[in-house]
Protein backbone atom coordinates (compact mmCIF):
# COMPACT_ATOMS: atom_id res chain seq x y z
CA UNK A 1 0.00 0.00 0.00
CA UNK A 2 1.18 3.28 -0.57
CA UNK A 3 1.28 6.15 2.01
CA UNK A 4 0.14 9.89 0.56
CA UNK A 5 1.30 12.90 2.37
CA UNK A 6 -1.59 14.73 2.34
CA UNK A 7 -0.41 18.41 2.75
CA UNK A 8 -3.28 19.48 5.31
CA UNK A 9 -2.99 16.22 7.22
CA UNK A 10 0.03 14.48 7.03
CA UNK A 11 1.33 11.53 6.07
CA UNK A 12 -1.65 9.02 5.94
CA UNK A 13 -2.32 5.00 4.20
CA UNK A 14 -3.64 5.37 0.68
CA UNK A 15 -7.09 3.78 1.74
CA UNK A 16 -8.08 7.10 2.77
CA UNK A 17 -7.40 8.83 -0.32
CA UNK A 18 -9.69 8.01 -3.64
CA UNK A 19 -8.14 8.23 -7.12
CA UNK A 20 -10.41 10.79 -10.01
CA UNK A 21 -8.17 10.98 -12.83
CA UNK A 22 -4.70 12.05 -14.47
CA UNK A 23 -4.52 16.54 -14.59
CA UNK A 24 -4.50 16.31 -18.64
CA UNK A 25 -7.89 14.25 -18.95
CA UNK A 26 -9.50 17.46 -17.39
CA UNK A 27 -11.40 19.73 -20.71
CA UNK A 28 -10.97 23.03 -20.08
CA UNK A 29 -14.86 25.02 -18.99
CA UNK A 30 -15.20 26.63 -22.09
CA UNK A 31 -13.88 23.85 -24.73
CA UNK A 32 -15.73 22.76 -27.73
CA UNK A 33 -17.78 19.53 -27.72
CA UNK A 34 -15.20 18.53 -29.78
CA UNK A 35 -12.37 19.16 -27.97
CA UNK A 36 -13.28 18.31 -25.03
CA UNK A 37 -14.48 14.51 -26.60
CA UNK A 38 -10.69 15.11 -27.70
CA UNK A 39 -9.34 15.87 -24.25
CA UNK A 40 -11.14 13.03 -22.23
CA UNK A 41 -10.74 9.65 -25.06
CA UNK A 42 -7.52 10.33 -26.81
CA UNK A 43 -4.84 10.78 -24.33
CA UNK A 44 -1.56 8.90 -23.62
CA UNK A 45 -1.11 6.10 -20.91
CA UNK A 46 2.42 6.85 -20.28
CA UNK A 47 4.51 4.19 -18.11
CA UNK A 48 6.49 6.40 -16.08
CA UNK A 49 5.85 9.87 -14.47
CA UNK A 50 2.02 11.31 -14.71
CA UNK A 51 0.24 13.88 -12.67
CA UNK A 52 -3.16 12.54 -11.06
CA UNK A 53 -5.46 13.89 -9.44
CA UNK A 54 -6.71 12.20 -6.05
CA UNK A 55 -8.93 13.15 -3.11
CA UNK A 56 -8.00 12.57 0.77
CA UNK A 57 -11.84 11.66 1.28
CA UNK A 58 -11.56 9.40 4.47
CA UNK A 59 -9.70 12.52 5.72
CA UNK A 60 -9.75 16.60 5.34
CA UNK A 61 -11.39 15.67 2.16
CA UNK A 62 -9.21 18.25 -0.13
CA UNK A 63 -8.25 17.76 -3.60
CA UNK A 64 -4.98 17.62 -4.82
CA UNK A 65 -2.38 16.69 -7.59
CA UNK A 66 -0.08 13.72 -6.90
CA UNK A 67 3.02 13.70 -9.40
CA UNK A 68 3.89 9.54 -9.32
CA UNK A 69 5.63 6.91 -11.54
CA UNK A 70 2.68 4.20 -12.74
CA UNK A 71 5.07 1.70 -12.37
CA UNK A 72 6.81 2.18 -9.10
CA UNK A 73 4.49 4.07 -7.27
CA UNK A 74 7.17 6.36 -6.34
CA UNK A 75 5.19 9.98 -5.43
CA UNK A 76 8.02 12.96 -6.31
CA UNK A 77 5.62 15.85 -5.33
CA UNK A 78 2.23 16.39 -3.97
CA UNK A 79 0.23 20.11 -3.85
CA UNK A 80 -2.75 21.14 -2.95
CA UNK A 81 -5.17 21.70 -5.28
CA UNK A 82 -8.65 24.13 -5.86
CA UNK A 83 -11.03 24.27 -8.67
CA UNK A 84 -9.55 27.25 -10.05
CA UNK A 85 -5.54 24.76 -10.70
CA UNK A 86 -6.99 22.96 -12.76
CA UNK A 87 -7.68 24.25 -16.75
Amino acid sequence: MMQIICPHCGPRAQSEFVYERTVDSVAPAGASHEAAMQTLFTRGNPRGVDEEIWRHTFGCRAWMVVTRHRATNEISNIRAVGPEALP
